[in-house]
């Protein structure tokens, strides 16, 4: 097996001593108070919390996910990704739900509810279960991030992957302990450039590599057996491998995904850079910085994707040979699960005198004498995985030194995600859990303490979860349309709806989430589209049900949270008592926040989609898209540019917290 030479390792080594630096330095000041260890004193400039989102959007098992149906599919695998990689939820971020959020002076989503709620003992309960399924939540997506990992270090360290990434994740884990938000913060910044660079230096290499569209075209039929591969456009019927036939109904499913995140993308903002935010005007530019720089991702995964087409011509032409390997691997081990295939297979790749010497030599026989090289990209279901085209991609057709840079480039994404997402859900553990329901008179020094138990706790749950797995693609698909989506309803609803109360987020959060996890527990091969539809249809009937069954929330509580928060939605009986000079001016925002939306939206998708088609040289198909980027970059400017607060008056008011 190929592995990494000792210019690469030092280029990696390196990385994680400065990054373990930074951490050290940032120890002192976060830990001053929990405003300072989660928010960063609410006082970092708006460009660095775009680039903090960029970085934690910016994941590493994420990015696998996509170049691995970009590769089956071509361009048009976006359309798969709106199911999250899109981030289709960032329109709503960029135009109001950000600013929403910040306005609250909240520091967490749970804290959020008692500014929604207000003190009441249904309140209470509500910010007790937030917190706690935010925590599920990101237990869930950390899990999926693990397991993304093991797959990636597998194929460079000739060790065991799950102890590998064990050792990274507590390294991540250490880090986000001792800095806080403000080293998560810094470190984005500058893993965030590095991954820049690495999405510029794929992309030239793989544009490099294409000869026409035509050739590359023929070359991904051959290798897929996808015989639209370089079109944009998706078809209501599509080819797709083994383990993926789900998805052949591409449109359908794009569809879906499309609706899911129009529906959870009207809910979002309650994050630490939103709550963290200095003003309105800042949330904004925060978020479009975020939406820019993330878009340097999709050229960068459809380069890997292309890499991977020649590279797997290259190491198995004969596809036959695919599932003969699979056959030989489960004839010498039957009981092997799904989940654990990887592991089997690098023990395998990388001490074969372990294993059986008559399964050792069929391997040989069926795929040469470099057969070690070859078995780490044979899956499961008898067939080419492609989520493993990126780290196949960097160990065999990278070159030294860009190669050790480039993985540099990977595990910073990863690390990226990993430490925003425990660092957000540390504080909910903290100030939520355990001084909001167990110790409301816990000193700064107890609850930081309590903050590095909770952030160590929540990684090694996250890590049993994501090391069983049976693939990214199955976690993913659960967190996005069963997880999340058990949630949507008092997600949303309290945003736009005055008789949404506490008990309903209680009813609509437990019916909700309970079912996903019984769906994951009793029925994991459920299909995405049913995952959605019922755990949708559970948590609104919850929330709907229990707060028509119950009574509103004290009007005093709207009442500071309307005129604070100032939205849109279904607010009779405070829109009725509202001064209709104020109301008029709140409208015209509105109106302006809301169409923006689908121009922001349409903006985001072209964006995306134009790079790739300049990637695989098909300049027709980007030419076609272009004049729809660019009406939807003048809506863009004239709804939400224009209007945006100026630097004199950006929007700095912040409600004042009910305790």
């Amino acid at each position: 097996m190929t592995s990494l030479n000792l210019i690469d390792s030092s280029i990696i080594v390196i990385y994680l001593i400065v990054t373990m630096g930074v951490g050290l330095m940032m120890t002192r000041k976060a830990s001053q108070s929990l405003d300072n260890y989660y928010l960063g004193g609410r006082s970092l400039p708006w460009y660095m919390l775009g680039m903090a989102g960029m970085a934690n959007w910016f994941d590493l098992t994420g990015t696998m996910i996509i170049t691995a149906f970009l590769y089956m599919l071509g361009p048009k695998g976006l359309f798969i990704e709106f199911r999250g990689g899109a981030v289709l939820i960032l329109a709503f971020l960029i135009c109001y739900t950000g600013k929403w959020h910040r306005r609250s002076g909240c520091m967490t989503g749970a804290e959020w509810i008692t500014y929604r709620f207000g003190t009441g003992t249904e309140a209470k309960w509500m910010r007790f279960f937030k917190a706690f399924m935010t925590v599920v939540a990101t237990i869930g997506m950390l899990a999926y991030l693990i397991r993304g990992t093991s797959l990636f270090v597998g194929m460079f360290i000739p060790f065991s992957p799950i102890m590998v990434t064990a050792a990274i994740v507590a390294f991540c884990t250490l880090y986000t302990m001792m800095a806080g938000f403000y080293g998560v913060v810094l470190t984005d910044l500058v893993q965030g450039a590095i991954v820049l660079v690495a999405c510029v230096i794929v992309s030239i290499i793989a544009f490099n590599l294409v000869p026409d569209t035509a050739s590359l075209a023929a070359l991904a039929e051959s290798v897929t057996g996808n015989s639209t591969w370089a079109s944009s456009m998706p078809k209501w019927s599509t080819e797709m491998p083994a383990g993926y036939e789900m998805y052949e109904s591409l449109i359908l499913f794009a569809g879906f995904y499309l609706l899911r995140n129009i529906i959870g993308g009207m809910g979002t903002g309650d994050e630490n850079r939103y709550f963290g935010a200095k003003s309105d005007r800042d949330c904004a530019l925060q978020s479009m910085l975020q939406g820019v720089t993330v878009a340097f991702r999709w050229p960068m995964m459809m380069g890997f994707a292309i890499l991977g087409l020649f590279l797997v011509d290259q190491l198995v032409p004969d596809h036959s040979k695919v599932v003969e390997t699979t056959s030989i691997v489960k004839t010498y081990h039957p009981d092997i699960e799904e989940g654990f295939w990887h592991e089997l297979t690098t023990g395998i790749i990388n001490s074969p005198e372990s294993y059986d010497p008559a399964m050792i030599s069929a391997l040989s026989q069926n795929l040469g004498d470099d057969w070690q090289k070859r078995l780490p990209i044979v899956s499961y279901s008898g067939s080419v995985n492609p989520e493993q085209i990126l780290p196949a991609v960097l160990l065999n057709s990278i070159p030294t030194g860009l190669r050790g840079l480039l993985i540099v480039a990977m595990l910073a994404a990863m690390m990226s995600t990993l430490t925003g997402e425990v660092n957000k859900t540390s504080a909910q553990v903290v100030k939520d859990i355990y001084q909001n329901s167990l110790r409301p008179k816990a000193k700064n020094r107890e609850l930081i303490i309590i903050a590095y138990l909770s952030t160590a706790g929540i990684v090694a749950a996250a890590f049993w979860m994501g090391i069983s797995a049976k693939s990214i693609n199955s976690l993913w698909g659960w967190i996005i349309m069963s997880l999340t989506a058990g949630g949507l309803a008092p997600y949303i609803l309290r945003l736009y709806w005055w008789r949404c109360n506490a008990w309903g987020q209680i009813g609509g959060t437990l019916l909700g989430g309970i079912g996903a996890v019984t769906q994951r527990i009793v029925a994991p091969e459920m299909s995405e589209l049913y995952q959605f539809g019922l755990m949708t249809g559970l948590s609104f009937a919850g929330t709907i049900g229990l707060s028509y069954m119950t009574n509103p929330t004290p009007m005093p509580v709207l009442r500071n949270f309307y005129d604070t928060t100032r939205p849109f939605g279904w607010w009779g009986p405070l829109k009725a008592a509202t001064d209709p000079a104020k109301l008029k001016i709140w409208q015209r925002e509105h109106r302006n926040d809301i169409i923006s939306v689908p121009f922001v939206m349409t903006a985001q998708v072209t964006l995306f989609l134009m790079p790739m088609q300049v990637l695989i040289k098909s300049y027709g198909a980007f030419f076609m898209t272009l004049p729809i980027f660019l009406v939807a970059a003048v809506g863009v400017y004239w709804f939400w540019w224009r209007n945006l607060p100026p630097k004199d008056n950006p929007g700095t008011d912040r409600a004042t917290l009910i305790q």
